[in-house]
């Protein structure tokens, strides 16, 4: 079984040869169809708009968001097709990894001119980067920490 490092890579790559073969532009849903096949040939599980349920003052809800793409159970990718990311996209991969408590997310941008510009590694409570391959693709990481308030209501 492969960590989370190496399919994180391995996504990359699906995702730089497919922005290069189709350039920026095109609807996020012909992204992610094409995608997720790339990363199922690369020999993946995949399942696409991966449904997150939440839970609220005693409530769950089954359908309370969606992800693009999660690949192997263990990492998500989401997929945008705009011409710049904003911090709120950024922040929505982040709720989806917390809720369910993934530590890994790929923020994939097919609307930027270069790859390079449109990737974002979103971390949640992740620290094994010894295997990282990603590092040297130079991609962005956004390390988002919990609160002091988080942490102490982790513990009770």
């Amino acid at each position: 079984m492969k960590d989370i490092e190496t399919i994180a890579a391995e996504v990359v790559d699906a995702a730089f040869h497919l922005h290069n073969r189709l350039g920026p532009g095109l609807l996020e849903s012909v992204y992610e169809v094409v995608l997720a096949r790339m990363i199922e040939k690369k020999g993946h599980s995949v399942e696409r708009q991966k449904s997150i349920p939440i839970e609220f003052d005693g409530m769950k809800f089954d359908e309370g968001f969606r992800a693009d793409i999660l690949v192997a159970g263990k990492l998500i990718v989401e997929l945008k097709s705009v011409e710049t990311l904003s911090p709120v996209h950024g922040k929505q991969l982040l709720t989806y990894l917390r809720l369910l408590k993934l530590p890994l997310g790929l923020l994939i941008n097919f609307g930027a001119a270069t790859f390079k510009d449109g990737i974002k590694r979103v971390v949640n409570n992740h620290s094994d980067f010894a295997s990282s391959r990603l590092r040297v693709h130079q991609t962005k990481d956004v390390f988002i920490t919990r609160s002091h308030e988080e942490r102490e209501e982790g513990q009770n």
